[in-house]
């Protein structure tokens, strides 16, 4: 993604943030793109190699999975792949009814949600949950927030998968993306999540990023 359309989003973004609005620029920024997906930051058409990295590594799949903010829907069209049966949500309206033409024969089920409001029948109900990138281009006031809901869809025994850009405390905040830390990582131990495994890598990007990958699991 070029520096130019980088800038464009982060200037949809800010212009929300400044106005009180910290959600409303995810569809303000699909509906711009209006169909060239290099507008939006974090789609590739393609799925997140992180996220196939550890699918690899995983082997099992089996039940049922969540991607949170599924964006252009490649992360979900993979799980599925794998044989999972999954949801994909998304805030973005126009960002579910392209994901919807994009693969218009998918067994996913994908829908517009804001995870802050999310249906009470999603609680506990999902063997695997997938939150790659949602957490670093919210803002960090909502992100305690945003760990109690994400986790809140883990079932007994099942897992979380967290992605995200990462940062050590001393660093800046950044632009958006805002990179997490290891401690707002943690926030997910307590909600009931035991950490599985924690890698800090720098990620195959040109040129490389910082990247935290998190597996969590609750106990039966």
């Amino acid at each position: 993604m070029s520096e130019i359309n980088r800038a464009t989003a982060r200037e949809i973004a800010h212009k929300h943030l400044d106005s009180g609005d910290p959600l409303g620029w995810f569809e303000d920024l699909y509906l711009q793109a209006n169909g060239d997906p290099s507008i939006v930051p974090w789609a590739d058409l393609t799925p997140n190699p992180n996220l196939i990295d550890w699918l690899n590594q995983r082997g099992e799949t089996a039940g049922r999975a969540i991607k949170v903010g599924s964006g252009l829907g490649d992360d979900a069209e993979e799980l599925t792949r794998r044989g999972y049966e999954t949801t994909a949500f998304d805030i973005s309206e126009s960002a579910i009814a392209w994901s919807r033409r994009r693969f218009p024969q998918s067994s996913v089920l994908y829908m517009v949600g804001d995870l802050f409001s999310a249906p009470r029948k999603w609680e506990a109900g999902f063997d695997l949950v997938v939150e790659s990138y949602t957490l670093q281009v919210l803002p960090p006031t909502l992100r305690a927030q945003a760990v109690r809901c994400i986790a809140s869809f883990v079932a007994p025994g099942g897992t979380l998968l967290v992605i995200a850009r990462g940062r050590e405390p001393s660093e800046p905040q950044g632009k958006m993306p805002w990179p997490l830390t290891r401690e707002e990582m943690s926030l997910f131990e307590t909600q009931g999540l035991r950490e599985v495994s924690f890698d800090d890598y720098m990620d195959i990007e040109e040129p490389p990023v910082r990247r935290f990958r998190a597996t969590y699991q609750r106990e039966k």
